[in-house]
């Protein structure tokens, strides 16, 4: 156990808006250990960013975590050459060519179908009718697995996002957890044949392809799952949201100071969608007069560090004029995120715009409450808009 200082949070009150303590922690114990979550914290941008790159401190093999045991191990779960391998047997369908030329056209086309059905609506939940739906689809042609529906992806990613963060060890939450993975598997088996019949760009016929074995083609087809849906989902509702809130920031995309991809990079630097990544320590290590001792869960606040005050110029601001560049939203070392190309594709360069676009003067209508500090994105949002 390390001699890090021990700072106490109220879990609902951190559930509901985790920036506070945050705040604090940078400021006063960078590296402190939070009981209620029985995890070091590191919460300062520069720590995160560096400290990420240490793999032989700093490891993401954890064969007793939550995702290893309820999703099996993914590349998320390894390191070094393990990891790389995995990574690169995956490229062929997160590559930038391949978003570009395969998934874009793909992305356009379904966002095209989802707006056309809910545009006569005239209103609708934008988490749960529009975000929601639109990132399920998406998760089906990028993973391939075309027999499930985009209500089923977003079912099992949230039990498998439970089922991880799931701390406190409520057995009907690992059940459900485990219902869900199974359900992944059950449609991976189901697709696999055709898939080796006619191979193509989609994630689990390019893991087909490079001869990963049937666990590794479980793990990371769970993974991307739970790393493509609700973050997806969250990041779309809530640039959706901050856009509308924030008017003068849309005014700069409209006369063309900055771009949707802007307003994408900020709004995950502001709100990260991933707030948190878990390492193991493998060997002691100082920081900040902190003794991390081997086998201390660890905690990467990727959300508190894109807040951080002697980074960003105006960090608690949703704002595009100030440089978002140092943001570590999809991570900063070797796990960067895989599907950074394609989230940017369909968020920035497809769904957001199509929404201000198709859904004349859209507006909200309700309250839009935000949760979650190991991912955190609108609960509910009402909107409505001229049919």
């Amino acid at each position: 156990m390390s001699n890090a200082p021990h700072y106490n949070i109220d879990p609902k009150t951190f559930w509901d808006d985790p920036y506070p303590d945050l705040k604090v922690m940078r400021r006063t114990m960078p590296v402190a250990y939070v009981p209620q979550l029985g995890a070091t914290l590191i919460t300062r941008r520069d720590d995160i960013f560096e400290t990420e790159k240490i793999i032989d401190v700093f490891s993401s093999v954890q064969p007793d975590g939550l995702m290893t045991k309820l999703m099996g191990q993914n590349m998320m779960r390894k390191d070094g050459e393990a990891h790389q391998a995995e990574r690169k047997a995956i490229f062929p369908t997160v590559s930038p060519k391949t978003v570009k030329l395969i998934w874009r056209q793909a992305f356009v086309e379904m966002v095209d179908g989802v707006l056309s059905d809910v545009a006569p609506r005239g209103r609708a939940d934008m988490v749960d009718d529009i975000a929601k739906r639109i990132s399920g689809e998406a998760l089906r042609i990028i993973t391939g697995l075309s027999t499930a529906t985009w209500r089923d992806m977003d079912r099992v990613s949230q039990g498998m996002i439970d089922g991880i963060a799931n701390y406190s060890g409520d057995p009907d939450v690992e059940a459900n957890c485990r219902d869900c993975t199974n359900a992944i598997e059950r449609w991976v088996d189901a697709r696999t044949p055709e898939l080796r019949e006619a191979p193509d760009h989609s994630l689990l016929s390019v893991l087909l392809q490079a001869g990963a074995d049937r666990d590794q083609v479980y793990a990371n087809v769970k993974l991307a799952i739970s790393g493509g849906q609700n973050e997806v989902r969250d990041v779309i509702a809530g640039l959706v949201w901050a856009l509308l809130t924030h008017p003068d920031q849309m005014a700069r995309i409209k006369d063309g100071t900055n771009s949707w991809l802007d307003a994408f990079e900020e709004f995950t630097r502001w709100m990260s969608p991933i707030g948190m990544s878990p390492r193991q320590i493998a060997k002691p290590y100082d920081l900040h007069g902190v003794t991390l001792e081997p086998d201390d869960r660890v905690f990467f606040m990727f959300g508190s560090g894109n807040r951080d005050e002697t980074v960003f110029d105006r960090p608690e601001a949703f704002d595009m004029s100030q440089d978002a560049s140092a943001s570590i939203a999809f991570g900063a070392g070797p796990h960067f995120c895989a599907g950074a190309w394609a989230s940017r594709c369909l968020i920035a360069d497809v769904a957001v715009p199509m929404i201000f676009d198709r859904l004349n003067g859209l507006r909200l209508v309700g309250d839009t409450p935000f949760g979650g500090w190991a991912f955190r994105g609108p609960l509910h949002m009402p909107v409505a808009w001229s049919v």
